[in-house]
């Protein structure tokens, strides 16, 4: 039923329980995962602005490349798990806004279910769902499991 699912993957504790469902759905059919996080570009302008206003816009390259090793180190600890759990796993990093990257990543890999974690802290419908959970929902065409923390 769900062969292929993608993983978007905060790092939250949320977007960790999200994991655990994932495993079980080894025992429905899953076989592979597509392990995505998406670096927020709004968040790195809004860091790098208050960098540069402290007089350290040398810094920008060095920050940006810190934090993709650390998203690079995070994500490969993810996904030898998920292997450990003989999935097949393809990791993605993406830059951009994390639901326009998710719901473009799910298309791009043919996925049949994306799995996510929520934090839902947002207003209106986003307080229930979160507000990138709440605009994967609305702009995808696949089904979307949502795991609310």
């Amino acid at each position: 039923m769900f062969k292929k699912i993608l993983y978007p993957t905060d790092f939250s504790e949320c977007a960790e329980k999200a994991l655990e469902y994932i495993k079980r759905l080894k025992e429905a059919g899953a076989r592979e995962v597509v392990l995505l996080h998406v670096i927020d570009d709004s968040k790195v302008r809004f860091l790098l602005k208050g960098i540069a206003w402290a007089g350290g816009s040398e810094y920008e390259e060095k920050y940006k490349q810190k934090l993709k090793e650390e998203v690079e180190c995070r994500i490969k600890k993810i996904a030898e798990e998920l292997s450990s759990s003989d999935f097949i796993v393809k990791t993605e990093i993406r830059e951009g806004n994390p639901y326009e990257q998710i719901v473009k990543t799910a298309e791009e890999e043919g996925v049949s279910l994306i799995v996510m974690g929520t934090h839902g802290r947002g207003r209106g419908a986003s307080l229930l769902l979160g507000s990138v959970a709440e605009n994967v929902i609305r702009h995808s065409s696949k089904p979307v499991f949502v795991i609310r923390g």
